[in-house]
């Protein structure tokens, strides 16, 4: 699978053309493309910022007379930024469907690590900044 990055317009029309011209071969000859696109993938500066940031919640904060470590912070956060499902577990308790950071693209982990900062601003953590974060 390729992917293009496109930044601008004069970009999009550019990239457009090309596609264009390497396609044409492919399809006059029977096959087919798949094109697809959505918003960039989170980074692994973005990953690293997310993971360093719910290590801190995880050591400061206590949650309901509980301490939860960085992935189950990570499962709360996600569900409260996504409304997930809620649904019984099998042996009792409750289990969040869908909660997936893996997948989400840029603005999504943004989005996450927007949610952590405010959560810990009202609970007086204290987020030590990685070197590359974004």
């Amino acid at each position: 699978m390729h992917a293009i990055p496109i930044h601008s317009e004069t970009h999009l029309h550019c990239t457009l053309a090309r596609l264009i011209e390497w396609a044409t071969p492919i399809l006059r000859d029977g096959r087919r493309i798949r094109l697809s696109w959505g918003d960039e993938q989170r980074s692994t500066e973005q990953n690293a910022r997310m993971w360093a940031m719910l290590g801190e919640v995880s050591r400061q904060v206590e949650w309901h007379g509980q301490r939860l470590t960085g992935e189950e912070w990570k499962d709360v956060f996600s569900a409260a930024l996504n409304r997930q499902k809620v649904v019984p577990g099998i042996d009792g308790g409750f289990v969040v469907i869908g909660a997936r950071t893996s997948k989400m693209s840029k603005r999504e982990l943004s989005d996450i690590m927007e949610l952590i900062s405010a959560f810990g601003a009202e609970r007086g953590v204290r987020f030590t900044e990685p070197e590359h974060a974004e």
